[in-house]
């Protein structure tokens, strides 16, 4: 497998992309407002928000590749 295929290619676009963008802000915006009062799904939370925003700004996802799924358009 080809490791910029892997690490670098566009594969996330569309409704998913969409989907991603708005869980990261609203994860983010739970934490601002502390809104979720334990701690272990403050940490969750947090992961689920930064993965989602990080994904959508690079658009691409690894597990994507690995499964063979694209959602972007060519």
């Amino acid at each position: 497998m080809d490791l910029k295929k892997l690490f670098l290619e566009e594969n996330v676009g569309g409704f998913d992309l969409i989907l991603r963008t708005l869980l990261g802000v609203l994860g983010i915006t739970a934490l601002a407002m502390n809104l979720v009062k334990s701690s272990p799904l403050k940490w969750i939370i947090a992961l689920i928000a930064f993965t989602g925003l990080f994904t959508s700004i690079i658009r691409h996802c690894t597990p994507y590749v690995i499964l063979g799924i694209n959602t972007a358009k060519k």
